[in-house]
This record gives C-alpha cells, structure tokens and sequence, in this order.
C-alpha cells in the first residue's frame, strides 16, 4: 500500500496537450510579424536560413507560452476564457511544462545564434525572459499597466525577424516594433471589458477591475488616437508603399470609428449575464451593450494582419517603397 501510495502519477498527457502549451494562436501572429520583419528588410537572405529563424522564433516564442502556462496554471484555472488550458486542467503537471519550457527556450535562442547572429538570438532570449518573468512574475498581478508594459514581449518579433536578417535592428525595425506596442492596449483592454469578471475572480487587476469600464474605454480611445498614425508611418518611413497607405488609412479610420463608439458605449458597465449565471459562454458570446468592445477585439486582430500584410506583399512583389 505505501508503494502504490508514494509512486509517481503517470502522466495523462497526450501530444496535443504540450502543443497547446505552445499558444499556438499566439504563436501564428508572432510568425507573422517575425517573417515581415525578416522580409521587408534590406537585403536577400538564404531561404534555408530565413525558415530556420522563423522556426527558432516560433519555438522561442512557444517555449515562452509554456513557461506562462506552467507558472499561470492556478490563475488559469479560475478564469473561464483559460480553464481549459493544459496545466490549469490538469493535463500536463507544472514541472513537466516548465522543463518543456526551458528546453525549447534553449533550443531556439542557441540555433537561432548559430544560424543567423547573436543579436537575433539576445533579442529572442530577451523576449521569452521578458513575457515569462518579468510579464507574468511581477506585472500582471501588480500593477493595471499591466499589459501596456508587458506589450513589449509581443513587439519584438519583427525586430527578431529584421536582425536575423541583418544583423541589425535600426529605427524602422523599432518601427515596427512600436506598432504592435501600441496596439496591444486597446485590442487587450476591448477583450478585458467583456472578461472583468474573469480576472476579478483570478486577482489580476486588468484595467476595468482596477479602475472601471469608463476610465478603460476612455484609455483605450486614447491609444487608438496615439496608435493609427504611427500605424500609418510606414508608408511615409520607407517601408510602405501605396497599397500600405491604403490599407493603413482605411483601417485606421475604421479602428478610430470603433473606438469612438466603444467609448460611447456603456460595454463593461455591467458583468456579463452568462458569467453572472455560471453558464458557459464562447469568448464572442456577450451581451449586447458589451458588443461594441467584441467588434474593436476582433477588429484589431484583422487590422493587424492586414497592416503586415501590405508590408509583405509589398516588399515580395517589389511595389514598396
């Protein structure tokens, strides 16, 4: 009986679970970003060599996800948007997370060096160091600016992507960088609005628990005013050409259009009746009054994406800048 009692769990987890661990939607942006930085830079590089920097960065930034999941599996487990995540479902164990964590950090940051350069490889190790330390360790339960800091971790992939392929990282790289960092706040905070509940249960002082639906959506506004020109600074920065402008415009000023609505809104104001009751609810799944933060989420996701891929179809049929 002692024997059977002091002998370790097996574990129950399957292939699929350490790959969710990754964050695999996350990670899908973070290529994304990390091939137009790598791209749109100056130069060729070898394509066996541009698709091993793009895996160490996708690794990289999945050894990061797993290393916030690891450490984030109790919190996980009390929100509903994040319950079902390995480590907080009880799928995968903490130790044998981090360790996947770890190993995959190691992997990415020392091929990453060896194939391009070590200022590639410092940025990426930076990065995973950044979102799982000093992002999920000290600012998320800390402090509301909580993502406007921890931003940065997501900026970095086009940067990452632009010395890998130069060995250097100049202003428009930063760019780029600034971009992302400055999107990250309205797009996180619109989600927030419609998920308070979650993270007041969990503790972490998002920005509508600490200080209310109305100063977020007034913050919120207040970064979209900041972020669509810098938005639209590539075109006028050498990165961008006409189709660049276009697209950077045009959603600008349907991003603009939707925050202005959203901070006319009243969304947050009241909790989520779905969350209220227990019921389970899919992350689209709000009330009406909270629908104007839904659209400005998901608007930003599409924004995003179209931004970047103007810059790449651009610098691949020679009509940028």
């Amino acid at each position: 009986m002692t024997e059977v009692q002091t002998r370790p769990a097996i574990s129950t987890a399957q292939p699929e679970d350490f790959f969710q661990l990754l964050k695999p939607r996350v990670m899908s942006l973070v290529v994304f970003t990390a091939a137009t930085g790598l791209i749109v830079a100056p130069g060729s590089v070898n394509p066996l060599v541009a698709a091993i920097a793009i895996l160490c960065i996708a690794v990289g930034a999945g050894a990061a996800g797993a290393l916030n999941m690891a450490l984030e599996g109790e919190t996980d487990a009390l929100m509903r948007r994040t319950r079902g995540r390995p480590v907080a479902a009880g799928r995968v164990r903490k130790n044998d997370a981090m360790a996947f964590g770890v190993i995959l950090s190691l992997f990415s940051v020392m091929l990453l060096g060896m194939n391009t350069n070590w200022l590639a490889a410092g940025l990426l190790a930076m990065t995973i160091v950044y979102y799982a330390g000093f992002y999920t360790l000290l600012l998320k339960r800390r402090t509301p600016q909580n993502i406007v800091i921890g931003g940065a971790a997501g900026a970095f992939p086009p940067v990452i992507g632009w010395a890998a392929a130069t060995g250097h990282a100049p202003w428009q790289a930063w760019l780029l960088f600034l971009i992302i960092f400055l999107w990250t706040p309205p797009h996180s905070w619109a989600l927030a609005l419609y998920s308070a509940g979650d993270y007041a249960k969990a503790g972490i002082p998002m920005m509508p628990v600490a200080k209310g639906a109305k100063s977020t959506r007034l913050q919120i506004l207040l970064y979209t005013l900041v972020f669509v020109p810098v938005a639209i600074a590539p075109a006028f920065a050498g990165l961008g050409g006409i189709i660049y402008l276009v697209v950077s415009v045009a959603g600008g000023l349907g991003f603009l259009g939707l925050a202005v609505r959203l901070y006319r809104s009243r969304a947050g104001d009241e909790p989520d009746k779905a969350e209220a009751v227990g019921r389970e609810a899919a992350l689209y799944d709000v009330k009406v009054q909270a629908k104007p933060a839904r659209d400005l989420f998901a608007f930003s996701i599409l924004y995003l994406m179209a931004l970047f891929s103007a810059l790449l179809v651009e610098a691949l049929s020679g009509l940028g800048a």
